[in-house]
């Protein structure tokens, strides 16, 4: 056997074991699973915050300009400012991603705290008595005959 076959043998073997494709798997439904809290954080809570707050808690073109290009005269927003070569310190951007992390956080915890709580639920049931050896039972039955 060529070293060749034996290294496509040996990566075919790695490449169907269970615990590659359990991890295969897991990052698909782990990507799936980060776009839906990703839509939930964007599309359902944010929103509400927003009006809550009476405004926007998007801070993303807050920024403090550092050094302007020389001759620069256009428009003053993050994204112009950047492409133009301005050193620009983005502190709104990363505040709304801190903010939009800690939301993902706070989803993703009471999603796991929900399933949680299930699975204690599942737990909890009560289970049927499990039936005593035959050996007790015949015992029992002894112990039965001789108190008659």
């Amino acid at each position: 056997m060529s070293k060749t076959s034996g290294f496509l043998k040996e990566f075919r073997d790695f490449a169907v074991k269970g615990n590659a494709v359990d991890l295969a798997i897991g990052v698909i439904i782990g990507a799936a699973f980060g776009k839906i809290v990703d839509s939930i954080v964007k599309d359902l809570i944010m929103p509400l915050v927003n009006f809550i707050l009476g405004g926007s808690v998007d801070f993303s073109n807050k920024f403090l300009v550092l050094s302007m290009p020389e001759g620069y005269t256009g428009p003053m927003t993050y994204a112009d400012l950047s492409k133009a070569g301005a050193n620009v310190l983005a502190w709104g951007n990363f505040l709304t991603i801190l903010i939009n992390f800690i939301l993902l956080a706070f989803v993703v915890f009471i999603i796991v705290k929900m399933i949680n709580t299930a699975r204690r639920k599942e737990e909890e049931a009560p289970a049927a008595p499990e039936a005593p050896p035959e050996d007790v039972v015949v015992l029992r039955e002894i112990r039965d005959l001789l108190r008659k």
